[in-house]
């Protein structure tokens, strides 16, 4: 090997050794800052998102929330026919807004026959805003709070403490719009719950919360004869309400390292070289 292409070779070494460090501390912050599992994001808003048709809305970041067969002794419990629901969450500074859209083909909207079950969804919350309740409506000892919505028109505010122990609130502070949409190629419904931050009543959860609060979903598809337990659910998710990480510090401290690594390596690597040079001129 010559005595220039030994001098290269520590140049070489450096240039990749410093491409990686650039590489890596470029990635590492986007890894930091993508969101955690079960984090539904919450958009500050300055106006009404309430009609589910809200030009807003195209403003407000979705999460994607897949749904199962709820666990349940009721007949046909593990026949669901809804795989995911698109959840999208906005405040202002007195008001929660929370739109909900499937994708359902048909419209169902009447139980004028015993055969007949109307299209529901709804949104369940802990009752106390800091615990984890059981996730299939709560216990006795953690109670949950429960927006629903029927293709009917009805909208009620539900506290249970556990399976078949829903009751309705006298006074709903929930009101729900709904339409008919497209979801993807075909149809479905688009549903915005709104309730005010603070509650009024007890039992009732407090939304004006200084840390992040649990949220399940739940959607009953009427063509399918689905009603009661038989309903496809999610697992517990969470608004982030809590303080904010303080993501950007984080980022400022790992592009320092990676500068200071950077200047460690081209200064190494220029002595090599001038000493590469200085012994194959004395040679």
């Amino acid at each position: 090997m010559t005595d220039a292409a030994q001098g290269r070779r520590p140049l070489l070494v450096a240039g990749l050794l410093a491409g990686l460090l650039v590489a890596s501390a470029a990635l590492v912050p986007l890894i930091a800052d993508a969101r955690p599992a079960r984090e539904i994001p919450v958009e500050n808003v300055d106006g009404s998102l309430a009609d589910p048709g809200a030009d807003g809305w195209s403003d407000v970041p979705a999460a994607t929330i897949p749904l199962a067969s709820a666990p349940s002794g009721v007949p046909n419990a593990d026949d669901t026919s809804v795989r995911a629901v698109e959840v999208e969450a906005a405040t202002t500074d007195d008001t929660l807004f929370v739109r909900l859209r499937w994708a359902d083909s048909s419209t169902d909207r009447q139980t004028s026959s015993p055969r007949a079950f109307a299209d529901m969804a709804a949104i369940q919350f802990p009752v106390n805003a800091t615990t984890q309740p059981a996730i299939a409506m709560g216990s006795q000892s953690n109670l949950v709070n429960v927006w629903q919505w029927t293709g009917t028109g009805t909208t009620q505010e539900l506290l249970a403490g556990g399976p078949g122990s829903t009751t309705a609130f006298e006074q709903p502070q929930v009101s729900v719009e709904a339409t008919r949409t497209t979801i993807g190629e075909d149809g479905g419904w688009s549903v915005v719950f709104t309730r005010a931050l603070n509650a009024s009543v007890d039992n009732r959860t407090q939304l004006a919360a200084d840390a992040d609060l649990n949220v399940a979903f739940g959607v009953w598809n009427g063509e399918n004869s689905e009603r009661a337990g038989q309903k496809a659910v999610s697992e517990w998710y969470y608004f982030p309400f809590g303080p904010a990480e303080d993501g950007a510090p984080f980022q400022t401290i790992l592009w320092a390292v990676a500068g200071i690594a950077i200047a460690l390596v081209i200064a190494v690597t220029a002595i090599s070289v001038r000493r590469a040079g200085q012994e194959a001129e004395s040679g």
